[in-house]
């Protein structure tokens, strides 16, 4: 069996094929939709069977698409993932060559998780969700700038000015882009009914619900809540080893950063609004000693349990049913 790994840059695409004794020259090709077809009709070339390229924020996408077109098995491999065989491997150098090549013998070695293409309206989705983050967090920088620049008696007038213009302009994008994505959003039932069943759960306002959907939606369907919690990174990690280590439990946060994100502060008002959140939220700080951060993160992750359950089921938020949600044990 021929597998392939691609190494992903901004720019470039560093291709290596390997069959069961070698493994070939690294070839390039440019990241561009006619860069695309050239590797497409290299992978046919080669008779390549199974292609593994790592997640590389959204430089990798147009070509994951393409290559599923093309009807060539890709696995898309978390970056951590792809850096601990590489250090199994006792790879001494890195470079884009090196990276395939290592990508390449993972698409051999390791076991084959085929990419499952989203729908082009939840990818939409997603794009329009992290622009939003990006903007919500420089207009919250803007203005710490503001009130950290009207603490002083010298800052002039043209520079208070710039920065509310600055503050202004983000506002104006965001309301732009919000309405945009509920317009996108009531197009299609579908994503009207995930976003009625999401803002349904106290806690969970409109910009929360695109937020979440635009991270959930791109997922395959048949995804387990565990392995949810898992791609959050909100699923604990122990250490222990014999009698002299025994380190507390901590999260992993080995995921989806802009799934954690989104889940924060729904968990914390949840946690202060809602009866139920409320109750499981005390438990676990007065009858098992979390501390406050320690019992958010807690019900973050039950509450990822229970919008998964929500969306599988098609069923409105129960919370009665908060505490009695089952999670799997780490």
């Amino acid at each position: 069996m021929n597998t392939a790994g691609i190494d992903v840059a901004h720019k470039t695409l560093a291709l290596a094929v390997g069959t069961e004794e070698t493994l070939g020259k690294v070839r390039e090709f440019a990241n561009t939709p006619s860069g695309h077809a050239a590797l497409i009709k290299a992978l046919h070339s080669a008779r390549v069977e199974r292609v593994c390229l790592e997640a590389t924020g959204s430089y990798h996408l147009d070509l994951a698409l393409a290559i599923d077109t093309a009807g060539v098995a890709l696995m898309v491999l978390n970056p951590k993932a792809a850096k601990r065989f590489a250090e199994a491997l006792l790879t001494r150098n890195k470079s884009d060559a090196v990276d395939a090549g290592v990508l390449a013998q993972f698409a051999r070695r390791m076991p084959f998780e085929p990419w499952r293409r989203p729908a082009p309206e939840a990818l939409e989705l997603r794009a329009c969700a992290r622009r939003l983050e990006a903007l919500v967090a420089d207009r919250t920088r803007a203005k710490n700038q503001l009130h950290a620049l009207l603490q002083s008696t010298t800052t002039p007038a043209v520079v208070l000015e710039d920065v509310r213009l600055s503050i202004r302009q983000y506002t104006a994008q965001i309301e732009a882009l919000r309405d945009w994505a509920e317009a996108h959003i009531g197009a299609d039932a579908q994503l009207a009914q995930v976003y009625r069943l999401l803002t349904g759960i106290p806690g969970i306002a409109a910009a929360s619900a695109i937020q979440l959907m635009g991270e959930l939606l791109v997922l395959p369907e048949d995804m387990r809540a565990k392995q949810w919690v898992a791609l959050a990174g909100l699923d604990p990690r122990r250490s222990t080893s014999g009698t002299s280590v025994n380190k507390p439990p901590r999260l992993s946060k080995a995921g989806n950063a802009h799934l954690r994100k989104a889940l924060f502060m729904p968990a914390l008002s949840a946690a202060r609004h809602e009866p139920h959140v409320n109750s499981y939220y005390r438990h676990l700080i007065e009858a098992r000693g979390l501390k406050k951060i320690q019992a958010v993160c807690a019900v973050m992750r039950k509450l990822l349990h229970a919008i998964h359950a929500m969306l599988k089921h098609r069923q409105a938020f129960d919370g009665s049913r908060f505490g009695l949600l089952r999670e799997a044990a780490p």
